[in-house]
């Protein structure tokens, strides 16, 4: 149990610098900190405002993509699942909370799947906080 929680607690450390990174990154890009300066509005169905909206959502869901490969890469390293395709659809169902029976992954390391399922909703709500901070600044635009 002690490999599986520190196998598991080195993913979410990882998890959380690549995605703190990219989402750094993407308010760089966005340009977020000038635009909370700036006064005025931005039509939500503008092309504008729809584009950034667009780019940001494929931007996290992007994120989110470099994190469930983390954790499929893992599972083949360590075993758990012998076959890529499997360990990519195991780690997305399991990042996002959806559930998988875990007859796939091997029980030994078990644990690291829970805590990815832990992980994933956490760092969903973490973008789902971002997006609405960019749709709130979008508007004052």
């Amino acid at each position: 149990m002690l490999a599986e929680l520190t196998l598991a607690t080195v993913m979410v450390t990882l998890t959380v610098l690549v995605h703190g990174s990219g989402l750094v990154l993407l308010a760089r890009l966005l340009r977020l900190e000038e635009r909370s300066d700036t006064s005025g509005h931005m039509h939500p169905s503008s092309p504008l405002h729809m584009a950034i909206t667009l780019f940001s959502i494929l931007a996290l869901i992007g994120l989110h993509g470099v994190e469930i490969w983390l954790y499929a890469a893992l599972y083949l390293v360590i075993g758990a699942i012998g076959d890529l395709r499997e360990a990519v659809y195991f780690s997305t169902i399991t990042y996002g909370a959806i559930g998988y029976s875990d007859t796939a992954m091997a029980p030994e390391w078990r644990l690291v799947s829970a805590i990815e399922g832990i992980n994933g909703i956490i760092m969903i709500g973490w973008s789902t906080a971002f997006l609405i901070r960019i749709v709130s600044l979008l508007r004052r635009v």
